[in-house]
């Protein structure tokens, strides 16, 4: 027992241990750890970064946005009580200059008076060179902007004169020299040869014509003079006609001439305008400018431009009225919208300059600012304590109020008004405008010209121009993903995914370049053939795989299994070049030799060379990688088990596709295809180059289309910083945020929703 105790077989000997306390260990699970905590840290600081960044990039938007919707502000300065005034009569008029530093007042004693507007104080006075014996009975401007005043005169005469302000700077030190003109001489017009008293006048001037309208008590008269200038000679002859209109039957308020001197607005009765067609001398409507029959018109003015009327009534309301179309194409007064300051009448209404805004006094002192197309109402403060004769300047920052002998200056800061929730979302109906409608053209070479700033065809084009896209991207990719993924042999795939997934490399301003100069023209010369070889090539794939199904297994054998996709390639070009091939045919045989010709005259359809159909087949290009990667990953990462329990419990390969397979990948099919459809929203370049940017709302195939990214891009470099269009073009690049952000939110609820229904396949 002891030689078998000691012998060397039965020795035992203790395991060694291994020290995990070494020093060397010891640093190495220090190091991981930092590693892992300054990841962690890492990770956590980039996440909040970017949320940072999104939500900083939300409220410079929104910062820069906000401007748009505020109201006007009016600030009262010290009121100015000048010497002048006890003898310069009663105030006719008063205008103020660029700068808001030289005023004018005109007075019925045909005194033009220049005064200081920070102090009231008197710079000048110019007595204009009326006849013996006649007084100023009326007075009349030109459309705003343009500086040209008549005065109409007790004798039946008219003077026309010119108020200019020549800058100049003696000794380094700014000085404004204010002047009158008399671009027509100095020798007062007859107007009325009987020599009554006129009691309203008005002018409308362009580059050789002069009209010149008055009345007396229900009398109109009217008088053209034209001047022509000899090319060869430089002699320059006058010429002077009247037109001779229907007389009046109501005492006349007042008139008003459209600067394309074919229209006379004739303000009479109580709330009556009759309209005249100066080129025919014939009356083309009388229309009443109120419903109630107690209310009645108190004030009027011309918008800039000279093409819209605004009316105040007794009521404290205020109306716009332009000329428009009928349906039945003859020229109308029509109302076009309302707006209401208080419940005294209006006293006076004076328009800016350079937008088609306006303010209005009332009888109460109170002024109200208003803008014709954006139907706003900015701001309605009592600044006197009852009615006066009121100014604005022509950057319509200034206003000066004369009332009860004194002058009382404002300062008007109101910087965006022309942009409202109507204006951008609504139809608008603008000048020129037969009916509301949906227009974005926010500049012009005019300078009355009315911005038309609505974001409504802007979105519709967004949406359009993706829904084409995808309409093409969306089937082809995702029928890809799913084919590569679950029925191609491996070592094809390995070859075919980074083929389509190296396409998304391509820039898209090559796309946009290839679609604009080249798949636009080519598409619109072979449009049978490109039809063609849309609805042919889905029965052409399906004829192939039927007849491939119908062959002898001794033949489909020899095609290793998941490599059958080959086969369709040759069935691919062949009916895309028969469709090319047959498209001048076709277009002689059914089209008359012209489809686009045909498509215009015999349907109606609008047809532009860069349209959505080729926006749909260039951007559908560019999104099909997208969505087949993301797709065709969601597809492949489906667990093998899941198939092969489907295919051990008796299912064809097709049903588990079909019933399994798209099922648990339907999370990520899903956001392969919000994803592709965000990547279509937000492209830029391939519509800015491929669809002629026409900002039309109509789903025509055919025709252009204008996105907010492009519109983004395209007008931003040529926006004033700070300006109404400026801002309106972050408001759609906020609009474009604020969209993709909202459709990628809804798409990842449905898609927590979808893989919580089907992960317990």
């Amino acid at each position: 027992m002891n030689d078998l105790a000691n012998s060397p077989m039965t020795t035992t000997s203790a395991p060694k241990r291994i020290d995990f306390n070494t020093p060397e260990l010891q640093r190495k699970r220090r190091i991981r750890a930092l590693k892992d905590h300054l990841t962690r840290w890492y990770v956590f600081i980039g996440g909040l970064a970017v949320l940072g960044a999104i939500t900083l990039i939300f409220f410079f938007l929104g910062y820069v946005v906000f401007p748009l919707f505020q109201g006007a502000d009016l600030n009262a300065k010290q009121a100015l009580t000048p010497v002048w005034m006890q003898d310069a009569g009663k105030p006719l008029m008063i205008s103020v200059e660029e700068q808001n530093q030289v005023g004018m007042r005109v007075s019925d004693k045909g005194m033009v008076l220049f005064f200081n507007v920070k102090n009231g104080e008197e710079l000048s006075r110019v007595d204009l060179p009326l006849p013996a014996d006649t007084q100023v009975t009326s007075l009349g401007e030109d459309q705003p902007g343009n500086p040209v005043v008549v005065v109409g005169l007790s004798n039946g005469q008219t003077l026309v004169f010119r108020h200019t302000y020549k800058v100049s700077y003696p000794d380094g030190k700014k000085t404004i020299s204010p002047a009158i003109e008399y671009p027509y001489g100095e020798t007062p017009i007859v107007l009325d040869p009987q020599g009554r008293s006129l009691d309203h006048v008005n002018l409308s001037v362009n580059d050789s014509t002069l009209v010149l309208a008055g009345s007396t008590g229900a009398q109109l008269h009217v008088l053209s003079l034209a001047s022509e200038e000899n090319m060869m000679t430089g002699e320059v002859t006058n010429s002077e006609t009247r037109i001779d209109l229907p007389q009046m039957t109501e005492q006349v308020k007042e008139l008003f001439i459209d600067p394309r001197q074919q229209w006379l607005y004739v303000i009479n009765g109580r709330a009556q305008a009759d309209v005249f067609n100066l080129r025919d001398k014939s009356l083309n409507g009388r229309y009443k400018l109120a419903d109630d029959a107690t209310t009645e018109i108190t004030a009027s003015a011309q918008l800039v431009g000279g093409i819209s009327l605004i009316f105040g009534n007794s009521n404290g309301g205020l109306s716009q009225w332009f000329m428009a179309r009928d349906p039945d194409g003859e020229q109308r007064f029509k109302h076009i919208r309302s707006f209401q300051m208080g419940t005294t009448p209006i006293v006076e209404i004076t328009a800016e300059q350079r937008r088609k805004g306006f303010l209005a006094l009332d009888a109460a002192g109170e002024i109200g600012v208003f803008h014709s197309t954006a139907h706003r109402t900015l701001l309605v403060e009592k600044v006197a304590e009852g009615p006066g004769v009121m100014a604005l300047s022509p950057r319509a920052n200034r206003v000066i109020v004369e009332e009860g002998g004194k002058l009382l200056p404002l300062t008007l800061k109101n910087p965006h008004p022309e942009v409202s929730w109507s204006a951008l979302w609504s139809k608008v109906w603008y000048e020129n405008y037969d009916e509301p409608k949906y227009v974005w053209q926010s500049t012009a070479a005019n300078t009355d010209f009315e911005p038309k700033m609505s974001l409504a065809p802007l979105t519709f084009g967004t949406l359009k121009a993706a829904f084409y896209a995808m309409l093409l991207a969306a089937p082809l990719a995702v029928a890809a993903a799913i084919y590569t993924a679950y029925f191609m042999a491996p070592s094809l795939r390995r070859k075919v995914k980074p083929v389509i997934e190296l396409m998304e490399a391509m820039p898209t301003v090559i796309l946009g370049f290839f679609a604009g100069l080249f798949l636009a023209p080519y598409v619109e010369g072979h449009l049978p053939g490109i039809f063609s070889l849309l609805m042919l090539m889905p029965i052409g794939i399906l004829v192939a795989g039927f007849t491939w199904s119908r062959l002898p297994e001794s033949i489909r054998l020899r095609v290793p299994d998941g490599w059958e996709s080959l086969i369709l390639i040759p069935v691919i070009l062949f009916i895309g070049w028969l469709s090319l091939y047959m498209s001048p045919f076709m277009e002689a045989w059914f089209f008359g030799g012209d489809m686009r010709l045909w498509i215009s005259h015999d349907l109606g359809i609008t047809y532009d060379q860069r349209n959505a159909l080729v926006v749909g087949l260039a951007m559908g290009f560019a999104v099909i990688p997208n969505i087949y990667s993301i797709a065709e990953d969601a597809v492949f990462s489906v667990p093998r088990g899941l198939t092969l329990g489907s295919l051990a419990l008796g299912a064809t390969p097709w049903q588990t596709m079909t019933r399994v397979v798209i099922l648990t990948a339907s999370p990520g099919i899903f956001s392969a295809l919000m994803i592709g459809m965000g990547r279509a929203v937000g492209e830029t370049m391939i519509v800015l180059m491929a669809t002629g940017n026409t900002p039309v709302m109509e789903m025509n195939l055919f025709e252009g289309l204008r996105t907010l990214a492009a519109n983004v891009a395209v007008e931003m470099p040529e926006s004033e910083v700070g300006g109404s269009h400026y801002r309106v073009l972050f408001l759609s690049a906020l609009v474009l945020l604020l969209f993709t952000f909202v459709m990628n939110t809804l798409a990842e609820l449905i898609r927590q929703r979808l893989r919580k229904k089907y992960s317990s396949l």
